[in-house]
This record gives C-alpha cells, structure tokens and sequence, in this order.
C-alpha cells in the first residue's frame, strides 16, 4: 500500500466518523475516530524508526 493510498484510507476513516457523529451513531464515529488514530499513528512510528 503506498503512502497516497494510506493517506485516503485514514481520510477516509475521519469522514466516515464524523458523519456518524453528526447522525447521531456515536458508537460508529468512536470507533473510525479511533482506528483513523491508532492506523495513523502507527504509520507515523514506523516511519520514524524506519
């Protein structure tokens, strides 16, 4: 996956989570929130160390 398409990914993950939040699905925008978070966090470790 390169970097681009993990970029769209994680984008990807913040819009669905907030659309959830402005729906009212407050368990579906926590959980995109926080996957967008940890993937994007991850990415950001592992190019430091890397």
């Amino acid at each position: 996956m390169t970097d681009f398409q993990r970029d769209i990914l994680i984008g990807l993950m913040f819009i669905v989570g907030i659309l959830g939040f402005l729906s009212g699905e407050f368990i579906v925008s926590t959980i995109m929130f926080g996957s967008a978070a940890i993937f994007s966090n991850m990415l950001l470790s592992r190019k430091l160390l890397g």
